[in-house]
């Protein structure tokens, strides 16, 4: 993509996203991401979503439309973007590749927090990390955040998670919120990102494309393994092929939710040929209403 492709994509994920974030996804962000310091910064209009424990009763009679109070704890959040960059993000059967909704559910995330003066960055990884933009506050550094995720080309094929929550581990010295995002085709970060969950609120995002779990007849398909090079052959014409591909395909998305949940990571599933929004507004409602009771 070139510079001026970059810049129009940045702007057109930005339009795009304007509407959804100021009106759909403000308010629920806020509520599930927020902590309750001790000293009040603000006092503002409520918003749907909000926690109903922060409203200012006092505030709300005198003006007669809901307040909610904001703290000083509320403006120290942090939110890095751990993004997978490597090979196999490159497939999308249909609408859009991996790499691609990344990319937008990124963008989203990052001008929500933004919007609630967040400090933002990201880590681009393969089998190595590869680039990282510093957290900062601002819809100025979000939006460069979104052109580098943009125009990120990475020099490795491979994936190595576990070097990647490694080094986040090792830079992150505050408590902040990690949106891992992934296909997590990858081995061995087990307890690299169990010591992430005890010191960060972690979220697994993880990306899924339909063809990789359920392949039509189309006869014998060649197959090649993007970051090992792998090439293999399988015969969708044997229904009993096309059903140990499927079932090889849910097996490996229940054992990721166990891990996940054992290691107390949230996750939120995207499909590249479905619409992200249900997703993310599910993901953080169960979020609410876990606070909540």
């Amino acid at each position: 993509m070139t510079e001026a492709g970059v810049v129009a994509e940045v702007r057109r994920l930005e339009i795009k996203s304007r509407h959804l974030v100021k009106d759909v996804l403000a308010g629920e962000y806020s509520s599930v991401f927020r902590g309750r310091g001790v000293e009040v910064a603000e006092v503002r209009e409520y918003q749907y979503g909000d926690d109903v424990r922060t409203i200012d009763w006092r505030v709300t009679a005198r003006t007669g439309t809901a307040h909610v109070r904001r703290y000083v704890e509320e403006r120290e959040l942090t939110v890095l973007f751990l993004v997978d960059q490597s090979a196999s993000g490159a497939f999308g059967s249909r609408v859009r590749t991996k790499a691609a909704l990344a990319t937008e559910v990124c963008a989203v995330l990052a001008l929500a927090a933004a919007r609630n003066n967040d400090r933002v960055g990201a880590v681009m990884f393969t089998d190595r990390v590869e680039q990282v933009v510093l957290p900062q506050k601002g819809k100025r550094h979000v939006l460069r955040v979104i052109r580098e995720l943009l125009a990120f080309r990475p020099r490795h094929p491979g994936t190595d998670l576990r070097a990647a929550l490694e080094f986040v581990n090792r830079v992150l010295r505050r408590r902040a919120v990690v949106f891992v995002v992934s296909d997590w085709l990858a081995a061995g970060y087990e307890s690299e990102l169990e010591r992430t969950a005890r010191r960060h609120d972690t979220i697994a995002v993880q990306l899924v494309d339909r063809r990789e779990r359920d392949v039509p007849d189309v006869g014998l398909l060649v197959m090649r393994d993007p970051e090992s090079g792998v090439w293999r052959y399988l015969d969708t014409g044997d229904g009993a092929t096309r059903d140990a591909f499927r079932d090889q395909g849910a097996a490996f998305d229940a054992g990721l939710r166990r891990e996940l949940r054992r290691r107390g990571v949230d996750l939120i599933g995207l499909e590249t040929e479905r619409d992200y929004v249900p997703a993310l507004l599910s993901f953080f409602r169960s979020r609410a209403h876990a606070r909540a009771h």
